[in-house]
């Protein structure tokens, strides 16, 4: 098996990120192979890397080493019965939502499972994935994959599979929560008489250099939250409105609705 071919099954967004990453590491197109149905895909991937998609999976497989599964997890049992001949020696590493590894090891034949759960930050190189391996996995291929990552971000191994379901209500839709906290300061900021490009260039920077200060300083949220916070203040009057509505009681139960989600997905998807 040709080591340095790595095969992905799906050429959407994620699949375009980690591809992108690749040819922007040294990796040849010729040396990294894609099925994709979508036409119109197959074509921005050769326009975007170079990459020549193939509509249906073929014996190339067989010379990848690892196999990266890229496809809807609704779409990946009539994806996997195609491919299956060819992958059974290959690394299986899937940026699916939901679908376990033993569903992954059943439709490939592999025992060298590793599951990931990135994010959309990943398409600008600022995401994280959290990762998790099967006892059949070698440290090289954990090296491997943590050097396919690595372009798109941050990576973080956990121990137990189950956790992913806990990172994906956390990370893996982590960007939305994100996102609807802007689209309330936008809202906000429009009613309190801005215009809507101020209020865009205020939430953004705010949200943008929050997060950088918290992670560039050892101390936990709470106390960052404190320096901002002056007795009898604005900032207080905004805290106490958000305690008094409950607001964070009900984000930690909607990430445990999210991570409730991800176990019923695993289990539809033959977990």
């Amino acid at each position: 098996m040709a080591s340095d071919l790595i095969a992905f099954i799906g050429g959407g967004h994620m699949a375009s990120a980690l591809i992108g990453g690749l040819r922007r590491g040294g990796r040849a197109a010729a040396a990294i192979a894609v099925v994709e149905p979508d036409a119109a895909q197959r074509e921005r991937l050769a326009q975007a890397f170079g990459v020549q998609a193939q509509a249906a999976a073929d014996a190339r497989l067989a010379e990848a080493a690892t196999v990266v599964w890229a496809v809807k997890p609704q779409f990946f049992a009539a994806a996997a019965g195609p491919c299956a001949p060819y992958i059974g020696r290959a690394l299986q590493l899937s940026v699916m939502a939901g679908v376990r590894s033993a569903a992954l090891a059943r439709a490939s034949g592999s025992a060298a499972i590793v599951r990931s759960m990135p994010n959309t930050p990943a398409l600008i190189g600022r995401g994280i994935a959290g990762l998790h391996a099967s006892a059949a996995v070698t440290p090289a291929q954990r090296a491997e994959v943590e050097a396919l990552f690595a372009p798109t971000g941050a990576t973080l191994w956990v121990a137990d599979e189950a956790d992913l379901d806990a990172v994906t209500a956390l990370s893996g839709s982590g960007p939305a929560y994100v996102y609807y906290v802007l689209e309330a300061m936008m809202q906000a900021a429009a009613e309190m008489g801005l215009d809507a490009e101020q209020g865009r260039r205020l939430a953004l920077a705010t949200f943008d250099g929050a997060t950088a200060l918290a992670a560039a300083r050892p101390e936990p949220p709470q106390v960052l939250r404190a320096e901002v916070t002056s007795r009898g203040g604005t900032t207080q009057a905004a805290l106490a409105s958000l305690e008094a509505d409950g607001v964070g009681a009900a984000f930690v139960k909607a990430l445990r609705a999210a991570q409730q989600r991800a176990r019923e997905l695993g289990e539809s998807y033959g977990g």
